[in-house]
């Protein structure tokens, strides 16, 4: 059990036989995910060349962005936009921000305060026959909900051995479950 906080109380009576005392646990068990607070900060652009939102994505990165990503929607005068999104730790929505009214043209935000949880998660080397690839596996309860090899090492190792990412990923989840059953 994981233990967030720990209350103590004492009534009123006063028996000399009992205490009249009281301690309290609030807490989780173990391997459950916690429920963390997170900020949501949005705007949308329409009037930006398209070129600019992949240095906006990794200057957003960079300042401590939790998610970024694009949404394609409509505007007023039925002009195409797009919906900037990210997913932030609270303490870094100031910072954020700032980020996003110097890298893009947008004019105004909003943001909101929203509970996030995630699965536990690890990362898991794996031997295939063509090289070690990386999995990301996630878990809740005690269960593998995902296991999932990394893209980067599956195109590395494509490359190399002239295959198909579809292939070596394919080789990558056979590995994985001849070395987890």
């Amino acid at each position: 059990m994981t233990i967030d906080r720990v209350g103590y109380g004492a009534g009123e009576r006063d028996d000399p036989q009992t205490p009249n005392v009281l301690r309290v646990f609030l807490g989780r068990a173990g391997d459950q995910p916690a429920a963390e607070r997170v900020t949501v900060i949005e705007c949308e652009i329409d009037d930006m060349n398209p070129q600019i939102f992949g240095v906006a994505m990794d200057r957003l990165y960079a300042a401590g962005a939790l998610e970024v990503f694009y949404v394609p929607v409509q505007m007023k005068k039925n002009r195409p936009g797009t919906l900037l999104t990210v997913v932030a730790p609270t303490e870094r929505r100031p910072a954020l921000a700032e980020v996003i009214f110097r890298e893009t043209t947008t004019i105004g935000l909003r943001h909101y305060d929203v509970d996030r949880e995630c699965l536990q998660r690890e990362i898991v080397s794996v031997d295939t026959p063509i090289g070690t690839i990386r999995f990301k596996i996630a878990w809740r309860d005690g269960r593998v909900m995902n296991a999932v090899p990394e893209f980067e090492d599956c195109a590395k190792l494509a490359e190399t051995n002239n295959l198909a990412v579809k292939e070596v990923q394919a080789i990558a989840i056979q590995a994985y479950g001849v070395s987890h059953s």
